[in-house]
């Protein structure tokens, strides 16, 4: 380029203003408000929120969902192709038919001739079965003293418990009696055993009886059980020897050996005392109001 092109192109720059400083990019604009800060207002509310887990946030009102109305499987393979399965289920969790016979005493006075016994036999579900119950003591080589029969439904009422009515039939050297029942087994908190009836004879006599007993395992198959029985009734019944009120108690403390969990001889000792006038009573027939007797024998079940 010539000298003369040099000074026409610095005059041509000189005399034009935007040739000569550079544009300012903001120049007739307004410059824009800063942006708001996003967490700004929102640190409080944010740490309170962080706070708020669970049970602590607000408790919905919305309505629960409505439960199935059909089995869910009857929609895929139908009611008719269900209904089966659901019987089969119902026999093998529960509804299947079981028995049990449990010889829960049998025993003799290591110190004279009398015998005792005391077990149940039970047939049914886990809904409804027919017990049947006896108890009874005697002497050796003489007629039973006493003996009673028990024919009982037994349905559950609680988790633990059975409702049991049905009759008692009394055998004995004197006059028979035969009662209307209604009584009850339960199982309570720690295996606790206890039941209980109340019976009325046919000639209006009412009584109640109560027991209980409570295994502790001392070793996995040596087993004491303490045990308690009482009986009362509601009026005298001099033909039965018995008295108004609390009539007798038994304590016993049993000490038996399982070979099998089946099968399990023991040893023990027992208290009986009678109360009132059926005390006066037995004084009246040569017996005594309270005895101590040792015992030996078998608790048996299948």
């Amino acid at each position: 380029m010539t000298r003369l092109a040099l000074m026409t192109a610095a005059a041509v720059i000189a005399a034009s203003p935007t040739l000569a400083q550079p544009a300012d990019p903001h120049a007739g604009h307004a410059m824009p408000a800063p942006q708001a800060d996003p967490h700004a207002g929102h640190a409080e509310s944010a740490s309170a929120s962080a706070a708020r887990t669970g049970a602590d946030l607000p408790v919905g009102d919305a309505p629960a969902p409505r439960p199935p109305s059909r089995p869910l499987a009857d929609a895929i393979f139908g009611t008719a192709a269900m209904e089966p399965a659901r019987e089969l289920i119902l026999r093998e969790h529960g509804g299947a038919a079981g028995s049990q016979v449990m010889l829960d005493i049998a025993e003799f006075d290591t110190g004279s001739k009398a015998y005792e016994w005391e077990g149940e036999a039970w047939f049914g579900t886990d809904e409804h079965r027919v017990v049947l119950k006896s108890e009874g003591e005697g002497a050796r080589g003489e007629a039973v003293e006493h003996a009673e029969i028990q024919a009982l439904y037994g349905r559950p009422v609680t988790l633990y418990g059975d409702l049991q009515v049905g009759i008692r039939q009394d055998l004995q050297a004197g006059p028979d009696r035969t009662y209307a029942t209604i009584g009850f087994e339960s199982l309570f908190p720690y295996w606790f055993e206890a039941e209980g009836a109340l019976f009325l004879s046919q000639k209006g006599e009412l009584s109640a009886r109560v027991e209980g007993s409570y295994d502790f395992r001392l070793t996995q198959r040596l087993v004491i059980q303490p045990r308690a029985e009482l009986n009362a009734y509601a009026e005298d019944v001099p033909s039965l020897g018995v008295g108004s009120g609390l009539a007798d108690a038994e304590l016993a403390l049993r000490l038996r050996y399982e070979i099998r969990r089946e099968f399990a001889p023991y040893v023990g000792v027992v208290w009986t005392r009678r109360f009132g006038d059926t005390a006066r009573f037995a004084r009246a027939a040569g017996d005594g109001a309270e005895e101590t007797r040792l015992v030996a024998g078998l608790r048996a079940w299948f």
